[in-house]
């Protein structure tokens, strides 16, 4: 080999050796201190041991910014592709200036020629403003693939590829705005922030004084903003959670989602289930338990979890098959259906849509929350939401009626004829109707009531004949074809995995157009 030859290489190791510490040991060592793992830290942990193979390391080595603050390339987890970018605060704090929002966009770009999911780990500040003296060097690289273009391609990859995001720093600009985009944010608590403008320039311009958790810290946007969909207490546990979303997830929409043999058997039995459920209407349980007993082996992983929590949403799998629960939870606001919770639902029913995953409805709900607040807060508009979701859907559909509908509450749940759910079981106990036996013998029967002897006797007892004759399950179903049967709840889960095999196949066609107008 000539020498120039040998040189070169010689060279090119120690600048890739250079790239690989970022900013520096000491700027990694602030990294570690802060509890931290760096960049490519989080690529090796998450990754298959030895699958990363990295693009554009040398990217602005030359101006001793290695990477331009980003490591981007593909890898396997548990052998599926995936193409992923990690943010690198030690290389200018992780800013994102022309190259590095390249990296960004062509990773997604790339992930979605492949046909292979994508994951960002977000830790930057947001977009990096350059000096009109740099507008020539590489910190005024020009594209059209830039840090405010990445928005362009995510919505491209949306309903194409699975997106997935990971807030680990406080991010601020377009490092909260492209994870938006994407399907799902894990966020870690006391680490992750979210913000539009951070708590400097809140206090100055509202003069409100609020610390980062305060005003975008994990756990705010986990309860109450509904930004992110997991909180987790590590970044070591993020990565294990990521992991096992995926696992549920095909790689694209072309394919579904991986089939896995979990070993329990799709003939089995629950006597519990009828236990778990109260006959009395007014008493609460947690559906958590009922889906828990469905699963194979138990397996729920719940999407969304400390937001609107009347409502519980997330995957599963039945006879290794992955599924998307939707359920009303009784135990919060007695599962009615909110402006909060419509908009976790439809947006969980579009993805299992878009993503070839079948969807279990367990219904069990009053309606929809009444009073000023929900009204004034917009409850048609966000409820709208849920019914174009619904009738968009074209993937299998299967809705158990455990005890309870009522009113808007048959919509919201997808109960009714022509929302287009394929199969509806009812369990023996359900009660369902525009109004419940108490509110409809008042409307119906209020003269007789008040000309009655004993007004409460009688009501009383009108409500019960109401109940047995009208608000019954099998008078339902000698009546309204939609119901396809009333089951003993031991036999849901085989009835569900029945069902599922039959609908394998489904084909829908839908008017073609552009895109539809859902009511956002």
């Amino acid at each position: 080999m000539e020498k120039e030859v040998e040189e070169r290489i010689k060279k090119l190791k120690k600048l890739k050796d250079m790239a690989m510490l970022g900013g520096g040991k000491e700027k990694i060592q602030k990294v570690h201190e802060r509890r931290k793992l760096t960049a490519r830290e989080r690529i090796e942990r998450l990754l298959d041991p030895g699958s990363f193979a990295e693009w554009n390391m040398l990217v602005a080595h030359s101006i001793g910014a290695p990477g331009d603050g980003i490591v981007t390339g593909y890898g396997t987890i548990e052998g599926r592709v995936v193409c992923i970018y990690s943010q690198d605060p030690t290389v200018l704090g992780g800013s994102i200036g022309p190259l590095h929002g390249h990296k960004m966009y062509r990773t997604i770009e790339r992930a979605l020629d492949m046909k292979v999911p994508f994951i960002g780990l977000h830790d930057s500040p947001g977009y990096r403003v350059v000096r009109p003296e740099e507008a020539g060097s590489a910190f005024g690289f020009r594209s059209e693939k830039t840090g405010q273009a990445v928005f362009f391609i995510n919505t491209q990859a949306s309903g194409v590829i699975p997106q997935i995001s990971a807030i680990l720093g406080s991010c601020a600009g377009i490092s909260v705005y492209s994870p938006a985009l994407t399907d799902f944010i894990f966020t870690v608590d006391g680490t992750s922030h979210m913000f539009i403008t951070g708590p400097r320039i809140v206090k100055s311009v509202m003069g409100e004084d609020l610390s980062m958790e305060e005003l975008g810290g994990s756990k705010v946007h986990s309860r109450v903003s509904g930004v992110a969909d997991f909180r987790v207490k590590s970044e070591e546990e993020c990565f294990n959670m990521i992991k096992r979303l995926l696992s549920f997830l095909p790689s694209s929409n072309d394919t579904a989602p991986p089939v896995i043999d979990t070993g329990d058997d799709p003939e089995r039995i629950d006597e519990t289930l009828a236990e778990i459920v109260p006959a009395n209407l007014h008493k609460s349980y947690d559906m958590h338990q009922v889906i828990t007993r469905l699963a194979d082996n138990g397996d729920f992983f719940e999407v969304k979890a400390e937001f609107a929590s009347e409502m519980i949403v997330g995957f599963g799998r039945l006879a290794g098959q992955t599924v998307g629960f939707i359920a009303n939870q009784p135990s919060i606001r007695a599962g009615s259906l909110t402006i909060n919770g419509s908009n976790k639902q439809a947006r969980f029913i579009r993805f299992c849509d878009a993503f070839n995953i079948p969807i279990i409805l367990l219904v069990d709900t009053p309606a929809y929350m009444p009073g000023l607040q929900q009204e004034h807060g917009g409850i048609i508009r966000h409820g709208a939401k849920v019914l174009y979701a619904l009738c968009e859907a074209i993937v299998p559909r299967i809705a158990v009626v455990l005890r309870k509908a009522y009113g808007g509450g048959t919509l919201g749940m997808g109960i009714v004829p022509g929302f287009g759910t394929d199969f509806i079981f009812n369990w023996p106990m359900v009660e369902a109707g525009v109004l419940g036996p108490e509110q409809s013998v008042e409307l119906f029967y209020a003269k007789e009531i008040a000309e009655a002897e004993d007004p409460e006797k009688y009501k009383a007892k009108k409500v019960e004949e109401y109940r047995e004759k009208y608000a019954n399950p099998l008078f339902e179903a000698s009546i309204d074809p939609y119901i396809e049967d009333v089951i003993d709840p031991k036999e849901t889960r085989r009835v569900l995995i029945k069902t599922l095999k039959l609908l394998r196949n489904k084909k829908v066609f839908r008017y073609p157009k552009r895109h539809g107008n859902i009511p956002l």
